[in-house]
């Protein structure tokens, strides 16, 4: 256990010191060599150096003897700072060779950079077999870049060569995070007009002569384009845009970037909490009759089907209608009465919308009529539709347990249900719902009291009905 807390320290160190490592800095690139020994370097674009050929007898296999790779940063007043490779090599001279080739390839976008470094002849062949150092700084790298960079001979003598990876580092690094273009993204500060929907986005902690790019965009696994994106010029005294929007979603936020190529970015969500917007997003087909709800925003939701009550205060959920984001809400063969509505729920709490509500769509009512010891129970809808109805004994809010048959009724007929005195009570309920679709809202006729011959029974709502002393018929919808 004392070793494995020894590793995790060290480990913490070793990440400490590489995000907090000062990065040597250079004002010119180059190529030097060991004192005493003359050479230059040119940009190499030898095709024929690609191709190897056997090495003399003579050659040494070990002719290049170490090879290391380093960072350093390179600033110029009056230009943003770069980052380019330190490499770093070793070999002994020898008369067959008559220089070194060195290449950086970058293995994220394929491209790749060669040198060609010679040695005067007449010195290397008065230096042969001395070991000399080469360095060569001029090759520019970006942050956090994987590179792949290898070292071989002029003219390449196979099995003559050495390569090695390298990792740039990224904007993590202290120096790297200060002095690098591509990391300082920036700070963002924003306004909103509601009233001519346009967000006022400020920039600020930015190179002052560098253009910057703002936009809106949408964040799902990525930030995907709202509009165009408006850029600041880095002559512009003024570091601000107006960029307009169409909704104010969770997902929407504000990105900004510096115009260099690889720059990090900065996103700003100022409406990440404001998720009540996502719920109106509910669409029904008559035709098909299905009801469906596709969020604009990603977003972690439950989603119910349920019955609203007569009080409007709760919801109760209707079985088997539970569906849960990311995959699309759809709810086939709907019943459209007003009180069937959608509940989401999410860690901030539940919404309940009813897309029925306002009477655009038919809806069905149920009534009641006691004769003797029978309850007559009638429905009307404006289309066709099939019912169910049956005695239950309410128990609890959201069950009614059945206490008899089902029975089967169209619109325009009624059907008549005998009533014992074991089911006459206070939580004795007349339950009816459509059985011509997958989701219909259960309505009930509550407080049925038996001996009151001619009496009806109704009200206007699925909540507990009073029981009435007069011949008129009530319906319940």
């Amino acid at each position: 256990m004392m070793i494995n807390i020894h590793v995790q320290i060290l480990l913490i160190i070793l990440l400490w010191n590489s995000d907090c490592q000062i990065i040597p800095r250079i004002e010119e690139c180059g190529l030097s060599c060991s004192q005493g020994v003359h050479c230059k370097s040119k940009p190499s674009s030898d095709i024929f150096n690609s191709f190897c050929h056997a090495a003399p007898t003579s050659l040494s296999s070990t002719i290049l003897k170490s090879m290391k790779i380093s960072t350093v940063i390179k600033c110029v007043q009056g230009s943003p700072c770069s980052l380019h490779l330190n490499i770093k090599g070793s070999l002994s001279l020898d008369e067959n060779i008559r220089g070194l080739e060195i290449c950086s390839l970058s293995l994220d976008t394929q491209q790749s950079q060669c040198t060609n470094v010679r040695f005067a002849r007449k010195k290397s062949k008065m230096l042969n077999g001395k070991k000399v150092q080469v360095q060569f700084n001029c090759f520019e790298v970006n942050v956090a870049q994987h590179i792949y960079v290898t070292m071989k001979t002029v003219p390449n003598y196979c099995d003559v060569k050495m390569s090695q990876e390298y990792y740039v580092e990224d904007c993590k690094n202290s120096d790297v995070g200060k002095y690098i273009p591509a990391c300082l993204a920036g700070k963002l500060d924003y306004n909103v007009e509601r009233a001519k929907k346009i967000i006022s986005v400020n920039v600020s902690n930015f190179l002052r002569d560098q253009d910057y790019y703002v936009r809106l965009c949408h964040k799902w696994f990525t930030c995907e384009d709202v509009g165009q994106f408006a850029v600041i010029k880095g002559k512009d005294a003024l570091k601000s845009v107006s960029l307009k929007y169409s909704q104010l979603l969770p997902c929407l936020c504000i990105e900004g970037w510096l115009a260099v190529p690889d720059a990090r970015r900065i996103q700003l969500c100022p409406f990440e909490n404001d998720t009540k917007v996502l719920w109106d997003n509910i669409v029904y087909n008559p035709a098909t009759q299905t009801l469906a709800w596709e969020p604009a925003c990603p977003v972690l939701v439950t989603v119910n089907l349920c019955r609203l009550t007569k009080s409007n205060d709760h919801c109760e959920d209707i079985q088997n209608s539970s569906k849960h984001f990311p995959e699309k809400v759809k709810y086939s063969r709907v019943d459209t009465h007003p009180r069937l509505c959608m509940k989401f729920t999410t860690k901030q709490g539940s919404w309940v919308k009813c897309p029925f509500a306002h009477g655009e769509f038919p809806a069905w009512k149920m009534r009641t009529a006691a004769v003797a010891d029978q309850i007559q129970v009638f429905f009307t809808s404006q289309t066709k539709a099939h019912f169910s109805v049956l005695v239950c004994n309410k128990t609890q809010l959201a069950s009614c347990d059945s206490l008899g048959m089902h029975h089967s009724v169209s619109v325009g007929d009624s059907v008549s249900i005998t009533m014992s005195q074991e089911m006459c009570g206070s939580t004795i309920c007349i339950q009816g719902w459509r059985t011509d679709v997958d989701y219909s809202v259960p309505l009930q006729i509550c407080d049925i009291h038996c001996g009151f011959r001619g009496h009806t029974y109704g009200n206007g709502s699925p909540a507990k009905a009073m029981t009435h002393r007069m011949k008129s018929m009530h319906s319940l919808h």
